[in-house]
C-alpha cells in the first residue's frame, strides 16, 4: 500500500531523478521559464522553491547548500544576484505551472514552469495598479469639493472678466 507516500518518483532511479530535476532547476534559473511535462513541473516546484528560498539570505553558507543542489556556478550566481533581489518581498509561491495541453508524439500533459516575477505581461499591469479605497462616503466628499470649485470657479472668471471689460472701458476713455 502506498498509504502517505507524496514523493513522485517519475519511473526514475534516485541518482537519475536528482541528476534531472538539478539540471532543470539550472535551465529554469537560467531561462526564467522551461517546457516540461506538468509531473516533471509539480515536482521541479518542490525541488526549487526552497533552493529560491534559501537565496534570500546571502551567505556562504546558503551558497554552499544550493550550489550542492544545482552543480552550477553560472546558475548560483544569477540566483543570488537578480532572481533573489525580486522575489525579497514574497513569502512563497516563486514558480507558476500553466498547462499548455498534449504533447503530439506521446500525448503528454505539457506545462510552462515559470518564475513569477518575472512575467512582464502579467507583472507590468501590477506595477500601474494604483491604491484606492471606495467607500459611499468618500464619493460624496468628492462631489461637494467638485461642486464648491466649481462655484469658485465661475465666481474667479466673472470678476477676471469684470476686470477686463473695466480695463476696455479705461483704454477707450484715453
Amino acid at each position: 500500500m502506498r498509504h502517505g507516500k507524496k514523493f513522485n518518483h517519475l519511473g526514475r532511479t534516485a541518482s537519475h531523478r536528482k541528476a534531472m530535476l538539478s539540471n532543470m532547476a539550472t535551465s529554469l534559473i537560467l531561462h526564467k521559464r522551461i517546457n516540461t511535462t506538468v509531473a516533471k513541473a509539480k515536482a521541479l516546484r518542490t525541488y526549487i522553491e526552497p533552493l529560491l528560498t534559501k537565496s534570500k539570505e546571502d551567505t556562504t553558507h546558503n551558497r554552499r547548500i544550493v550550489f550542492s543542489y544545482l552543480q552550477s556556478k553560472e546558475a548560483v550566481t544569477e540566483l543570488f544576484r537578480t532572481i533573489a533581489t525580486k522575489i525579497s518581498s514574497r513569502n512563497g509561491g516563486y514558480c507558476r505551472i500553466i498547462k499548455t495541453g498534449f504533447r503530439l508524439g506521446d500525448g503528454a500533459d505539457t506545462a510552462l514552469i515559470e518564475l513569477v516575477d518575472f512575467n512582464e505581461t502579467y507583472n507590468s499591469g501590477e506595477s500601474n495598479k494604483k491604491v484606492t479605497r471606495r467607500s459611499n462616503r468618500r464619493s460624496t466628499k468628492k462631489t461637494e469639493t467638485t461642486e464648491s470649485q466649481t462655484t469658485t470657479d465661475t465666481v474667479v472668471n466673472e470678476t477676471t472678466n469684470k476686470e477686463a471689460s473695466e480695463n476696455k472701458q479705461e483704454e477707450t476713455k484715453e
